[in-house]
């Protein structure tokens, strides 16, 4: 399986990288991990609705511009299923049993993601209700992708 992980924003703390080259490097045996990072849009704190919705246009029009044809994408969003680690290992093994070899999961910037973005997703998945930095979710996710290939294979893992 190849899975792509494309995030906005450059990760830039050392732990953070740390941790996730750790975990990509265990995935190694179960699927090839591109990560991809897009620039983000550089914008001031206090932002109206309109000059929102074009950051995230052009962070989305970024995102978009990285997901290849016949991928089946999950984006990582607040009003997606919330799932346990077997349901998201079973859910992969699906995908994998019927074909679909490519997978990108899409993580927003801090705004999150333009419409375009998650109505290109075939599911939007989400961790929790709270709102994490999207650089930890990136680990938080690599770490459940781990987690997935362990539980499909029958591995042992720590609960």
């Amino acid at each position: 399986m190849n899975i792509t992980i494309i995030s906005v924003g450059k990760l830039k703390e050392k732990y953070l990288k740390m941790g996730i080259e750790e975990y990509v490097k265990r995935l190694g045996g179960y699927a090839k991990i591109d990560l991809v990072e897009v620039p983000d849009e550089k914008a001031p704190e206090q932002l109206s609705d309109a000059d929102m919705e074009i950051v995230k246009r052009k962070e989305g029009d970024r995102i978009l511009a990285k997901i290849n044809d016949g991928t089946y994408v999950i984006a990582l969003a607040l009003d997606g299923k919330m799932k346990t680690s077997e349901e998201m290992a079973a859910d992969l093994e699906t995908l994998m049993t019927y074909g679909k070899s490519k997978v990108a999961f899409v993580i927003g910037g801090s705004l999150g993601l333009h419409t375009d973005v998650l109505q290109r997703a075939d599911e939007k998945l989400c961790f929790g209700k709270m709102t994490l930095p999207h650089q930890l979710m990136k680990l938080v996710l690599v770490e459940q992708i781990y987690r997935s290939f362990r539980i499909i294979k029958g591995e042992p893992y720590h609960k």
